[in-house]
């Protein structure tokens, strides 16, 4: 059974930054695409940043578009989310999950395998 575990998470100033880790164990027969959501108080899970199996493809939401970075090192099965200029609406539970698609999907039925989730709480 594929288990994902994040971590990384904690509380910073808006401006500042924090760095995500999603580590990946269990059997796989190759590198799973990887996506990152995020779940707000009151509101529904959505989309953050995704990227294929072996990285040649990457999306991120419009909200953290040049904020954000994902990145993957499969030697290490780590999958990582750079979160830089945070603001309050930034805060959320955020989660890793994975899938066995072609690394574009966006919607959270999409995806097999989900960790626990981090919190992230970004302070004015």
């Amino acid at each position: 059974q594929v288990q994902l575990v994040e971590s990384g998470g904690g509380l910073v100033q808006a401006g500042g930054s924090l760095r995500l880790s999603c580590v990946i164990s269990g059997p796989t027969t190759s590198p799973l695409a990887m996506g990152w959501f995020r779940q707000a108080p009151g509101r529904e899970r959505e989309f953050v940043a995704c990227i294929s199996n072996y990285g040649g493809a990457i999306y991120y939401a419009g909200a953290v578009k040049g904020r954000f970075a994902i990145s993957r090192d499969n030697a290490k099965r780590t999958v990582d989310l750079q979160m830089n200029s945070l603001k309050p609406e930034d805060t959320a539970v955020y989660y890793c999950a994975a899938n066995r698609g072609h690394g574009d999907e966006v919607r959270p039925d999409e995806y097999d395998y989900w960790g626990q989730g981090t919190q992230v709480t970004v302070s004015s």
